[in-house]
Formats: C-alpha cells, structure tokens, sequence
C-alpha cells in the first residue's frame, strides 16, 4: 500500500505533537505543508524536502496531497475544511472541531458533497489506556458502566500563548482546548450520549482573560454520569497521580509546579508573547526539533470507572481492575509509534472506506457538550442536550 499523502495547514504547536508519528510511521508521508512564518516554512522545506506555501489555497490545489491535516487555530478550521473539500482532499482536523455546531455540521456536510472523509483528532480518547479500557468495558466482565470520575491539573493558562487563545469568543480557554479531550475520554468509556450537563468555570487570574478551570457533571442516555474537572492554572501537577509519566508519556523527575508562571514572568523587554511562543514553535530560534520517543502511553490524567460489578483505574502504565475476587493489574506496552490510533483511523478510513469513531459527527457531539459547559455555567442551570440525530 502507497503511504498517504498528507499536506499540513499550520506548523504550530498541535503539528510538533502529531511530527513524531508522521515521522516514525511509514504508512503517511508529509508532502506539503502552509503557514504564514517563514522561518516555519523554511524548517518544513529542509526537514522534508517538499513544498510549503504561504497561503491555503496554494497548498490545497497542490495534485501531491491527499489528505490535509487542518492544525491552524480553532476559528479558521471551518474554512480551511471548506477549502480542503471543494479541492477533492481528505480531511484530518484538530480538536475542538469548530467554534460552533453549525459550523461542525457544514464541515461534515463539504466532506460528504465531495466524497471525502473527515476525521477529528488527536484526542486523548485514541490513547491506548482509553482504547483498552473501553475494550474491557465492552467485554462484559464487569457489569455495566456507572459512573466516571476524571480530572487533571496543568499548568495550561500560563504557557505562551497569542493574544486569541486567552479569548473565549475566538476559542481560548481551558474549554474548548481542554475539556474537548476529557468529554471525548467519557464519552468513549461511557458508550452512550450525554443528555445534561452542570457545569462551573473558574477565570481567577484578569491577566488571562478566558476559563483557566472548570468541573461539570455530566448524564447519559444509559443512565451512566461522569463529574470531569480540569485546572490550567499550575498550582497543582495531577501527574503525581499518574505515576509520574507526563501528558506526553514521558517520565517526569519531579513536578513542573510553577515553571511556566515563571517563565510567562521572565523579564523580555521588547518581545511580546506571541513573539516569545514563535521562538520555541517549530522553524523558531528556540525550537527542539526532537522530541524524545515515549516510555509510555500519552494520557490526560487520572480516571476511574465505577461499574456494576467492580471499578478500573486507568493510567499510562496500565489499567488496574477492582472486582469482588480481588485487584489485577494489566500493564500497557509503550507504543511503538506515539499516535499511531489516528493513523490507524484515518488509514481504515480513507484506504479502507470503514466508518471510524471519531467523525464529523463525533466532534460535533463533543463540541455540544464543551459550548454546554459554558452556557451551564453562564446560565447556573442545566443544559440539556438535542438528541443526536
């Protein structure tokens, strides 16, 4: 089998996690790429010797590409697809999906009138302690799922970020970012819609304008409820409960408290935040051009599913299974290629014409619910959500 041809729209931070596995798995092949920087341009075209653009057109018209990975920020996803599809290509998009609803649903439906296929990732919920606990839910042994308890603490809000990731409006904030991951993590373990949502947000620090933390309850339609929380405000390092493996799947020596605050704070007269994470993004001064290979398997914190007959704490090294005739624990091998589930789906997909998971429809879904969380907690009330069509 030829290996897909991907072309890239962005060189940001969301391509430096997806280059490991573009890089190790020889089923893709990166041969085009678009982005405003030059530097980033230039970093592309000596690392791959392939073309990069300056404008999305140009790389959309390009006859090499099959497939575009949309990793430009959250509000220009709906026309860099609408583009992709009227040029005949294939379509892996970032989470969140879109800004909003409809405009996920016009995504899917460009796709669709072209023949195409859409697929919404990475998310957490392709990572292999998910995929197996979902597995062993699946398999019966321990009853049906009850309840989820998820919840990770970062340090998010204080990493560099350009002006409209700390606007809420523009797709900013730990919600759209953030929650899309947990809410796609239950919704896998779950098996079912949600139907409510309750929902409170945090926005403590006026110097970042947007939601740094949030918890919501959230109801299925098979009567399952899951409570997911999340702070980006980093005063607190979750991945102590994780065995000390970072979101990454790296070992971490110690806790990152407080790093990032200090480095925001570092005095850089005449640079300006946007300036300062161009400089460490890919083709800028400070890029790290390798990422080390993973020990373990990427996560997004500490979940535990409550079920009828037993419970399962899920981690990066492994799944541990609480039942009536005692504990076991299932170890997880570290992957060979990290991120290789949204290979594996974009391949059964586009070579194979196989429904996948993780659709337009999909991350529609769990675009309903984030926006949910936060009317939830504009309004102090439930949110119901439509039944899916």
């Amino acid at each position: 089998m030829q290996p897909l041809r991907i072309g890239v729209i962005g060189l940001g931070r969301a391509f430096t996690l997806m280059l490991p596995s573009f890089m190790q798995d020889a089923r893709v092949q990166i041969v085009a790429a678009c982005d405003l920087r030059p530097e980033a341009r230039a970093q592309f075209e000596k690392d791959f010797s392939a073309p990069s653009y300056s404008t999305v057109d140009g790389l959309v018209s390009d006859t090499n590409v099959e497939c575009v990975y949309i990793a430009s920020p959250h509000q220009m996803h709906l026309d860099h697809c609408q583009r992709a599809a009227a040029h005949g290509k294939h379509v892996l998009v970032e989470k969140p999906m879109a800004l909003t609803v409809d405009d996920c649903a016009t995504m899917t439906a460009a796709c669709a009138a072209a023949g195409k296929r859409l697929i919404v990732g990475h998310s957490h919920s392709f990572d292999a302690p998910y995929q197996e606990a979902r597995a062993i839910l699946e398999a019966g042994a321990l009853g049906a799922v009850q309840m989820i308890q998820a919840l990770n603490y970062t340090d998010f809000l204080y990493r560099f970020r350009r002006p409209e990731e700390l606007r809420t409006q523009d797709g900013g904030g730990v919600v759209y970012s953030q929650a899309a991951h947990q809410i796609d993590i239950v919704r896998l373990l779950a098996g079912a819609p949600i139907t409510r949502v309750r929902a409170a947000m945090g926005a403590w620090d006026p110097h970042r304008p947007t939601e740094g933390a949030y918890s919501a309850l959230l109801w299925f339609e098979n009567s399952a409820f899951a409570t997911i929380t999340y702070s980006g405000y980093g005063m607190f390092d979750s991945d102590v409960w994780c065995d000390q493996v970072s979101e990454l799947g790296l070992r971490k020596a110690q806790s990152n408290t407080g790093q990032a605050k200090q480095r925001l704070n570092q005095n850089t007269a005449g640079t300006t935040e946007s300036q300062r994470k161009a400089e460490v993004t890919y083709g800028g001064a400070h890029y790290a051009s390798k990422r080390e290979r993973t020990e373990f398997s990427e996560h997004f914190g500490p979940v535990i599913v409550s079920c009828t007959h037993g419970a399962l704490r899920i981690a990066p090294t492994g799944l541990t299974i609480y039942s009536d005739i005692g504990e076991t624990f299932q170890p997880i091998s570290a992957p060979q290629v990290s991120r290789s589930g949204v290979i594996d789906e974009v391949l059964t997909a586009i070579r194979n014409g196989a429904p996948t998971l993780h659709d337009g429809k999909w991350g529609q879904d769990t675009l309903a619910a984030c926006l949910a969380l936060l009317q939830s907690h504009r309004v102090q009330s439930d949110v119901v959500l439509a039944p899916r069509a």
